[in-house]
């Protein structure tokens, strides 16, 4: 695996930050507003901007400096800086927009990942070896329409609650405060972590780096992501559209009593295996436009996978959490281990301690600035 370099957006294709920190009513600006020299993905908002570099990452199997100069891993500013990679990445994105346009009727039919697949050259020649091989999990980034008829969505949904510990339990936990360790994947040592997490919808998570805290906060409103300047362009990262809507689905499920209410359009899909074990593949949605996918255990009931989309111009970008090590905390059962992939990352988080139902400063919650 190639070596990422570890920010919180990464891979800032024609751009460097512009060091004036914006405003709270600047929080809908576009990406060129932040950054220089954006020529091509205009009119998109910054957490956006920055997963779409996450999307040619993982697409072309690349890090940051190959599309920017060798400079710009010391620097923010030499992001900006052109080379011929770069200004062919800018000639791609042209050249995709068209064919969708012109052939597709303005849908997207292919990305970066159709020609790419983990390669800095398109693929040409089939591979005899992927031809006859095992074919790889195939994650479903739409809606099934054949799932079995039985069981049903409640009774997988009804079956996970009962095996957290039941209604009564799950309604009675209302906020926790966990402590344990972070390991992120170009970290080499495991790093302090404290969450907060209040329900219905709040949850704050503190890792305490070498360079200073990294935290990512939903408020029950708002979301972002503040980190120190040697991981992140920006002291504050806005979470807006998919990515805040992620955000708010991670803080809802902490508190999985209101799993029903949390998603909607649930469906059933085929069952599968997750690590030798036999899962139930439910689905559900935040807004009817992309599945959110839930895999749980078909013999305990546990949920041990997630996976959601978020959009960008170039993709959908998935997010896939794995719970595991389940233990009681007050009567309910909770994951003590959980590891999250996107398409530029990894990182997992072991607990040590939860203390439930304490009381949480709102402070905790609260944007800093």
């Amino acid at each position: 695996m190639r070596t990422r370099l570890r920010t919180i957006g990464l891979f800032l294709l024609g751009s460097s930050w512009i060091y004036a920190q914006p405003q709270p009513e600047q929080k809908a600006l576009p990406a060129e507003k932040y950054f220089k020299n954006v020529q091509v993905l205009k009119g998109i908002s910054v957490d956006e901007f920055m997963a779409t570099m996450g999307f040619f990452s993982a697409s072309l199997g690349e890090n940051c400096t190959y599309c920017h100069v060798p400079e710009s891993s010391g620097s923010w500013e030499r992001y900006a800086d052109d080379n011929p990679n770069k200004q062919t990445a800018r000639k791609m994105l042209v050249m995709v927009s068209a064919i969708s346009r012109t052939y597709f009727g303005g849908q997207r039919a292919i990305t970066c990942y159709s020609c790419h697949r983990g390669g800095d050259r398109p693929k040409i020649t089939p591979s005899l070896a992927e031809l006859y091989g095992p074919p790889p999990p195939d994650e479903p980034d739409t809606f099934v329409t054949d799932g079995p008829p039985s069981p049903t969505a409640d009774q997988v949904l009804d079956k996970y609650l009962q095996s957290l510990g039941g209604a009564q339990p799950l309604a009675a936990l209302t906020s926790f405060v966990a402590k344990g360790t972070y390991k992120g994947f170009s970290d080499p040592d495991k790093r302090p972590v404290e969450i907060y997490a209040k329900a219905p919808n709040q949850r704050t998570t503190i890792v305490h780096t070498a360079g200073g805290d990294t935290i990512t906060t939903f408020s029950g409103h708002d979301g972002w992501s503040a980190a120190p300047a040697v991981y992140s362009p920006m002291p504050v990262l806005d979470l807006t559209g998919d990515n805040l809507d992620g955000a708010r689905l991670d803080a809802e499920l902490s508190f999985p009593f209101g799993i029903k209410q949390a998603l909607k359009q649930w469906r059933v899909g085929y069952p599968g295996v997750i690590d030798g074990h036999d899962v139930q593949l439910v689905q559900g949605s935040i807004d009817g436009r992309y599945p959110v996918n839930l895999y749980f255990d078909s013999k305990s009931g546990l949920l041990v996978r997630l996976v959601r989309y978020a959009d960008s111009p170039v993709g959908l970008a998935p997010t896939q959490i794995d719970y595991a090590d389940y233990r009681e905390v007050a009567g309910v059962k909770m994951p003590f281990r959980w590891t999250v992939s996107w398409l530029d990352g990894r990182s997992t988080t072991e607990l040590s301690e939860v203390q439930p139902n304490v009381t949480i400063d709102a402070a905790k919650f609260a944007r800093r600035q």
